[in-house]
């Protein structure tokens, strides 16, 4: 009976669950201080900055630069949802209604458009920042990883954006796309170890992204979905963990 006592003792020890939970705080006056000064949401910026953390030949300013095109394109997008409608039938005439109709309605769309896609390149450089300045390495695991996600998630915005216009150019993009879904493992009908799951193509990971076994209407509705809702909520989330998991490692990491 004491293996379990054991092994959450040696899993509590180890640096990976040391890099989730960094500490504990003993209750004493200056503890109690520390509690304050280091939450998210009572101090937005830390107390101290180091002076490294303030040139941009180090920073290269790229983590600030990719929170500001997150939010240039949710003002954006909040905007275009004024005059779109995830409607097979009306889609592609909205865009086109945008472009040629409504005043500044190019601007505001080409606008989304180029913020996605700096959105991709100034998030990528980040993390090749971080990977060149060794921010990764202890006790900066747990913060690297949500990076990781947070790449991820700046990916999946892109993809599902793409097919909201309903055009050929998007339309393609996701059949190409969740075609590659349905090769995944365990979950897709044509990926290895399906069969474990009784996988089929009406019941694995790509019926579920599409809603159905072809890209029609329910396809639409929840790219719409996930690309102006799900996935903004849940970036906007791990954003606070990863700005507050900064401050809680330290600050920004030194020079190598």
């Amino acid at each position: 009976m004491k293996i379990f006592p054991n092994l959450i003792k040696k899993i509590t020890e180890s640096e990976i669950w040391k890099s989730v939970f960094r500490h504990g705080y003993a209750d004493t006056s200056r503890n109690r201080v520390l509690q304050i000064i280091s939450n998210v949401w009572l101090h937005l910026h830390p107390a101290k900055v180091r002076e490294h953390g303030t040139k941009i030949r180090f920073t290269w300013c790229m983590g600030g630069i990719t929170f500001f095109l997150f939010l240039f394109e949710t003002i954006t997008g909040i905007l275009l949802m004024f005059y779109y409608v995830p409607d097979v039938n009306r889609a592609y005439a909205d865009m086109v209604d945008l472009m040629y109709v409504v005043p500044f309605g190019r601007l505001l769309r080409n606008s989304h458009r180029w913020g996605a896609h700096a959105m991709v390149i100034t998030v990528s450089v980040h993390m090749l920042r971080v990977f060149l300045t060794g921010s990764y390495k202890p006790p900066r695991q747990f913060n690297w990883v949500l990076g990781v996600v947070l790449l991820v998630l700046t990916l999946l915005l892109s993809f599902t954006g793409y097919l909201l216009p309903w055009d050929q150019l998007g339309y393609w993009a996701i059949t190409v796309g969740t075609n590659m879904a349905r090769a995944t493992p365990l979950l897709g009908h044509e990926g290895p170890f399906a069969y474990i799951l009784g996988m089929k193509p009406d019941n694995d990971i790509r019926f579920a992204l599409l809603g159905g076994t072809l890209i029609e209407a329910p396809a639409l509705l929840r790219a719409y979905v996930w690309h102006c809702i799900a996935i903004p909520v849940i970036a906007s989330a791990l954003m606070m963990a990863h700005f507050w998991r900064i401050r809680k490692d330290g600050g920004i990491s030194g020079p190598l």
